[in-house]
């Protein structure tokens, strides 16, 4: 194991009925709050009413902003900060998914500094000071609701940028399973993509001697995916949802990160196919993830035999090594095809092959030449990568 600095402030409050709490967490920090939220759905649900009036009985001044939409949008951010400062707003909750709470954080990066919040995810700057933000989780999967980073797509540029902080994790989050009932089986099955996708960046790595961290990757992954089928069949199973809902909270809350070096390139090259035809993060994922592995797994093999053998049960062949390592990936494939994602670009509505040499050159660009670090890939290493994903 290397070196390394776990922390994670941010008080998970777990169960039923646990959004009627927010008023009490959220009067904590500030009197007077922005509630940061989607579309109609957690209005339709009666989430938001519930959530109103435990603001209101905590004595707290609400204002609003809606409309976050999937891959949230720096033109919304750039109006949330102008509100917050307008109003002298000293705390954000955001009730939704990633998407929600992302959007949230780069409001709170941006609104107490003089900077163009945007030039922190280009790496020009960083934040000097951020407002605290609270979360009531809807779409588990991104795992924003105690992660220290966030993704936002610049519209114009159509360029979908990174940036981390420790204190952008939010200083409480609720975690309700019943809040995902209602969340429809392909955005489900997204958000459980997306989870194993965070850890898989996170074990696939060159450091050594790191068997705690693996083996509770490889639960995380196999809770996952056994618990799956049944969220997307039978979506008011409690019970599915609790385990769905705190596996990717862990999934990306630095939990499965300690000791070890990171990858990440496959995140990068998703979110130019996000960015570009703003599909769902987790299905840009499904596709990229088992491409990103046949490309370059044989740097070191063991690793890729380990995750075959110990995830999805590969018996080992030792005259033929890579025939293991190729069965997780069909094991993997197959699990995401089980529950309604793409595997393909096709799949994903790519038929243009031509596009390939765009998004390749773009994410090399956007990441200052090259991504990843398990496989450092350059532009022609991506586009190899994106042809495998055709």
């Amino acid at each position: 194991m290397d070196n390394d600095i776990f922390y994670n402030p941010t008080k998970v409050i777990f169960g039923k009925g646990t959004e009627l709490l927010c008023g009490q967490e959220a009067a904590k920090y500030c009197d007077k709050m922005l509630l940061h939220y989607g579309g109609g759905s957690a209005e339709r649900s009666g989430l938001l009413d519930r959530v109103r009036a435990s603001l209101r009985a905590a004595g707290i001044t609400v204002f609003e902003l809606g409309g976050v939409k999937p891959n949230p949008r720096l033109e919304l951010v750039y109006e949330g900060i102008n509100l917050c400062r307008a109003k002298g707003i000293g705390f954000i909750l955001a009730v939704g998914g990633g998407s929600v709470i992302d959007s949230a954080k780069a409001i709170a990066c941006g609104t107490p500094n003089s900077d163009d919040v945007w030039d922190y995810f280009l790496g020009k700057k960083t934040a000097q000071a951020l407002l605290p933000i609270g979360t009531i989780l809807t779409i588990p999967g991104a795992g924003s609701e105690s992660s220290d980073g966030m993704v936002i797509t610049n519209e114009k540029t159509m360029a979908k940028l990174a940036y981390g902080d420790e204190r952008c994790r939010p200083v409480f989050s609720i975690l309700n399973p019943e809040l995902t009932y209602t969340v429809p089986a392909y955005h489900t099955a997204a958000g459980i993509a997306d989870a194993i996708a965070h850890v898989m960046e996170r074990y696939f790595t060159k450091t050594e001697h790191t068997d705690v961290v693996d083996r509770m990757c490889e639960g995380v992954i196999r809770s996952l995916v056994r618990n799956a089928k049944q969220a997307v069949t039978d979506p008011e199973n409690y019970d599915a949802r609790a385990e769905i809902m705190w596996a990717c909270k862990i999934a990306h809350d630095g939990t499965l990160g300690m000791g070890r070096e990171e990858d990440w390139g496959s995140h990068n090259i998703e979110h130019e196919l996000s960015a570009k035809y703003d599909v769902s993060h987790g299905a840009g994922l499904s596709v990229v993830f088992p491409a990103w592995i046949k490309y370059v797994y044989r740097k070191a093999p063991k690793r890729f035999i380990q995750f075959a053998m110990r995830v999805f049960d590969v018996e080992y062949d030792g005259n033929d090594p890579d025939w293991t390592v190729m069965q997780g990936v069909k094991r993997l494939m197959f699990f995401l095809q089980s529950i309604s994602m793409p595997t393909s670009l096709r799949d994903l509505g790519i038929n243009d092959k031509s596009v390939l040499d765009e998004l390749a050159h773009r994410c090399a660009e956007n990441n200052g030449g090259t991504v990843g670090r398990f496989a450092v890939l350059n532009e022609a290493d991506i586009r190899n990568i994106l042809e495998l994903a055709y």
